[in-house]
């Protein structure tokens, strides 16, 4: 059986994660498991991300105040609560439908957990329902490569 997986990319602030948000609304009846990224805003300024998993646990994935030696522009990255944040998802659960996943992003891919779930994750039958970045190498690139059609 073909695997059927899906990617959405495009420039921040397109709708990728509005798109995420109502197709993980609209596949309720498939009991999705995943996750969606909001910024975290103060006064109007992006001060970082937050996590939210589809059953509604939230985390901080990265903030302009967290000293981390992982960073991504101006944003320390905190890895540690990122993957206690995936460990709390039913991603391999029996009743999983489907997997939901905002954002694989050069923050999220500073974890080599996260990482490696990823590549179990689209090993499987289960349909994955991504946003990805435009850009990035690593696992980024190699994701893009393995699901991207050709037509000659």
């Amino acid at each position: 059986m073909r695997k059927k997986h899906i990617l959405i990319t495009g420039p921040p602030g397109i709708g990728k994660t509005t798109l995420i948000k109502r197709i993980s609304h609209d596949l309720q009846n498939l009991n999705p498991a995943g996750f969606y990224t909001e910024e975290i805003r103060v006064e109007g300024i992006r001060k970082g991300f937050s996590l939210v998993s589809l059953d509604g646990k939230r985390a901080t994935l990265s903030h302009t105040d967290i000293a981390s030696r992982d960073r991504v522009g101006k944003y320390g990255v905190d890895i540690a609560a990122f993957e206690d944040f995936l460990s709390h998802i039913a991603f391999f659960s029996p009743d999983t439908g489907a997997i939901i996943i905002d954002e694989i992003g050069k923050m999220e891919c500073i974890s080599d957990r996260f990482n490696k779930l990823l590549k179990t994750i689209l090993e499987q039958e289960r349909p994955v329902i991504a946003s990805i970045s435009r850009t990035g190498e690593g696992i980024i690139k190699e994701i893009k490569n393995l699901l991207t059609l050709s037509f000659s």
